[in-house]
């Protein structure tokens, strides 16, 4: 297998199969909802640990998590700022599952520490591998391998960008989230500092969920 072709099958995997499920998702019925979403993160789960090659680009640093940190609280507050006061169409809907009116407890607080564990942890690495580490260097040149981690060309940035925009429903925020973690990656050199920015993001995002029951975000 070409290192393009792996390229793409192991920083792409876990992508299109975290797609494909949340595909399913939107055709089952809401009782079935959480058993859907709880083989999906198993399965990306497996799919991230079986890539480990694409791991490795992940490299801790505690030197950009405070920056990382405060990137990740900007951007939740464009979301959820931008998303209800910027008028604009968007690309279909979210499920807005709403645990607490479907499970019984002590299964709705089950759930949202499954979902909580997609939320922040799944997500951030399987989107952050594909979209920063390997799409923003591969449509820089396709030999991405030669491209140093947060170096890449400003079409690229914007390929990414529009990308990222299609894979969400609320795109224009998206682009936003997008555009920041990539300029953070591009400062710091660093694809662990956009996945902790993305994590601080995630995290904040399922905390307002929560404690608003705006379901729509998740």
């Amino acid at each position: 297998m070409s290192s393009e072709a792996e390229g793409w099958w192991t920083y792409g995997g876990p992508f299109v199969l975290f797609g494909v499920f949340t595909l399913v998702e939107g055709y089952v019925p809401a009782n079935l909802y959480p058993v859907v979403y709880f083989i999906k993160i198993c399965a990306v789960t497996i799919a991230l640990m079986m890539a480990g090659t694409a791991r490795r680009d992940i490299t801790p640093s505690g030197g950009v998590v405070p920056l990382s940190i405060a990137l990740g609280l900007f951007v939740f507050v464009a979301w959820v700022g931008i998303d209800k006061w910027v008028p604009y169409p968007h690309l279909g809907e979210r499920t807005g599952f709403n645990p607490f009116s479907v499970l019984a407890s002590p299964w709705a607080a089950v759930f949202l520490g499954v979902r909580f564990y997609g939320l922040v942890l799944v997500v951030p690495v399987m989107e952050e591998l594909f979209m920063r580490s390997f799409l923003l260097r591969y449509f820089t040149t396709s030999n991405f391998t030669a491209v140093p981690m947060g170096t890449f060309s400003w079409s690229a940035f914007w390929i990414v960008a529009g990308l990222s925009a299609a894979s969400h429903p609320e795109w224009l925020v998206a682009v936003v989230a997008s555009c920041a973690y990539a300029l953070l990656l591009r400062r710091r050199s660093s694809l662990f500092a956009a996945v902790v920015a993305h994590a601080t993001t995630n995290a904040a995002l399922g905390i307002y969920v929560v404690l608003t029951g705006d379901w729509k975000y998740w």
